[in-house]
């Protein structure tokens, strides 16, 4: 049974829902539509097949051309088979009725969607029974008999020919046997041998199959010997004998080593007269021989950290690049100026999805250059060609600026957090309740969690809050000592209790001990861990569950493609798994490292935030303190599509 069929504006404006029309009231428990827009339509998911929410699957088809959302809801249970032909022909009908200027169709539509729905019913059913009437058993399948259900005799196989012989010209069975003929030494149109009297598909000899050499039957070889065949003679005559080839090449070989010439050996370059004495050229931690100078020096001249500037994108290096693809454009409307003009003066034409493609393949092999994961560019191909098809093409516009401006706008959204979070706004809410602000930091191994903690711990310090440090990384030797280090010379508190301890127990005392102490942000540091890693992972839940925390960040590096995905999808779904609670607590934010190794191969941060949903907060491109900034969505995307 169908729930509801919702008719509204891509701006948001409800023009039909089939309960308001019926006289019935909505009872769908969840708001699953709302779910829908939210998760798939402003996610750029659009091209997906299907919703679930709950116990409802929802279905969903698009008029770009007058910007109109056709949702059907039902339960997931039912699997009605008549919801894509109905919301076809329901699309096809109020289009034709719509008008701008009118916002309420009850009156006009639910007339039409009753008899709609009666006939796309009808259809389903009468389509149901004849899959169900039991086939004629006399009938057979139709293999190895004739046109009149007779067997065929035994030299008539699957090419159904006098003698199972194939029809040479385009690789076709010839049912009726009298026009067929052999075909020795050729490929069958599904790329197999045929030869005369063998069953279509039979391979037998697999070596001269991979060699692509066609024999018949008489073992003699047929075809253009250079038709990807090996010639046993050309080798001979390139190696240089008939029968032993190799002998010149050795005294080549021998020649070549007496004349190469020796090799130079590189000589240490002294850049001044004396050379000057051995100075200790040790870079670690100086605090034990100087004492407090070091970390005055550390909190006074690191500077201000990059998370409070903004980016101005306006340089001339960019302002160059504009020029140079306006000019590349301009090119290529040269090139194809009569075909391009003429389908706008033509008249304005509705893009279909063949005529997406070619710019659309191009598309995602450009994203996938770009470090974007195979799986999230097909997805956001597939969801721009939704948007698209149906659109009328305007005048004096190419197919490929538009789907480049359609795939920008896509990705400005997907970039763009849903949700607001400020961690300064959220830390100063936990101060007016006598709580500390935490922080969890996640992640795999060896991404930097560690260091960015540090660098997070300074951007908080120079907004005046006092913050503490967690060791809760009781699994790797040397993760205290690390964080022991940043502490000092950062000159704030951090709680430790050692290794081979529960991370759970160890996090819960640090909040108690913040809270005594009155710390306005707690930044919890974890044992990195792999996606897969059931024991850490188990662990790593426990203490999520256990202390609630405000914030889950996860960190991971900017230089993994495909990887991200699988680490983000493993530790939401593990998160979701080994919950104990019925609301299951994930990712919320994401860290970013390593941004400055990785040249124009920002991919993996629309890689992220497009599994996770959850933004990118801090970006970490280098390794002092003040190396963190925001993410710059506009420079990201124009990176992308570049």
């Amino acid at each position: 049974m169908l729930e509801e069929l919702l008719i509204f504006t891509r701006g948001g404006l409800i023009l039909w829902s089939s309960c308001r029309a019926l006289g019935g009231a909505a009872l769908l428990k969840g708001s699953p539509i709302d779910a829908l827009i939210r998760s798939c339509l402003l996610e750029e998911r659009s091209g997906d097949a299907g919703f679930t929410k709950d116990a409802y699957a929802l279905k969903w088809a698009f008029n770009n051309d007058l910007g109109l959302v056709f949702v059907a809801v039902y339960q997931r249970m039912l699997h009605l088979l008549y919801v894509d032909d109905l919301l076809a022909a329901v699309r096809k009908e109020f289009s034709q009725i719509y008008n701008p200027k009118r916002v309420s169709y009850d009156d006009l539509f639910t007339e039409t969607f009753r008899q709609l729905h009666l006939e796309a019913e009808a259809r389903a059913e009468a389509m149901n029974k004849s899959k169900q009437q039991p086939t004629n058993p006399s009938s057979g399948s139709g293999a190895g008999r004739g046109p009149a259900g007779k067997k065929l005799g035994p030299n008539a196989r699957a090419g159904g020919g006098a003698a199972g012989k194939k029809n040479s010209g385009s690789g076709k069975d010839d049912s009726d046997g009298d026009s067929g003929k052999e075909h020795n030494g050729g490929f069958t149109a599904n790329g197999t041998v045929a030869k005369g009297g063998q069953e279509n598909g039979a391979v037998k000899d697999s070596s001269r199959a991979a060699r692509a050499v066609v024999v018949d039957n008489d073992g003699k070889e047929n075809g253009d010997p250079n038709d990807g065949a090996f010639d046993v003679n050309t080798l001979r005559k390139k190696t240089g004998g008939k029968k032993g080839g190799g002998g010149g090449k050795k005294n080549d070989v021998k020649k070549a080593a007496k004349t190469e010439p020796k090799k130079v050996v590189k000589q240490m370059r002294v850049w001044d007269d004396k050379p000057p004495k051995n100075e200790k050229l040790d870079f670690t931690d100086p605090a034990d021989e100087r004492g407090e100078e070091v970390i005055e020096k550390v909190l006074t001249n690191q500077g201000d950290s990059m998370m409070d500037k903004d980016e101005d994108l306006s340089s001339d290096s960019e302002d160059e690049e504009d020029e140079e693809e306006e000019n590349a454009g301009a090119g290529q409307k040269k090139k194809g100026w009569f075909s391009s003009m003429f389908k706008s003066i033509a008249g304005n034409n509705v893009l279909e999805k063949s005529d997406l493609q070619p710019a659309l393949k191009a598309l995602k092999d450009r994203l996938m250059t770009k470090n974007v994961a195979e799986e999230i560019a097909e997805k956001l191909c597939e969801s721009v060609a939704a948007s698209l098809e149906g659109k009328k093409l305007g005048s004096f516009t190419r197919i490929s600026s538009t789907v480049q401006t359609a795939m920008e706008e896509a990705l400005l959204r997907i970039l763009t957090p849903r949700r607001s979070i400020d961690i300064l706004r959220d830390v100063q809410a936990a101060k007016e309740r006598g709580k500390p602000y935490v922080v969890v930091f996640v992640g795999v191994n060896g991404v930097g969690k560690s260091t960015n903690l540090a660098k997070v711990a300074y951007w908080l310090l120079q907004h005046n809050l006092s913050v503490m440090m967690a060791a809760c990384d009781t699994f790797r030797s040397g993760a205290v000592e690390q964080l022991r280090t940043h502490a000092r010379r950062l000159e704030i508190p951090i709680f430790e209790k050692g290794y081979e301890k529960d991370p759970a127990v160890v996090a819960k005392e640090a909040i108690q001990e913040a809270t005594r102490n009155k710390s306005d942000v707690i930044l919890v540091d974890t044992a990195g861990r792999m996606q897969d890693n059931e024991p850490l992972m188990r662990a790593l839940s426990k203490l999520i569950n256990l202390n609630k925390p405000d914030l889950v960040l996860f960190v991971g590096e900017a230089l993994v493609g495909n990887d991200a995905v699988d680490q983000l999808n493993k530790f939401n779904q593990k998160l979701a798994d080994l919950s104990t609670v019925p609301t299951a607590r994930l990712i919320d934010g994401i860290l970013l490292t390593k941004f400055d190794t990785i040249d124009d191969k920002v991919g993996a941060a629309l890689s992220m935030v497009y599994i996770s949903g959850s933004p990118v907060m801090f970006v970490g491109c280098g390794q002092s303190y003040t190396d963190l900034k925001k993410l710059n969505v506009k420079s990201i995307v124009k990176t992308l599509l570049k």
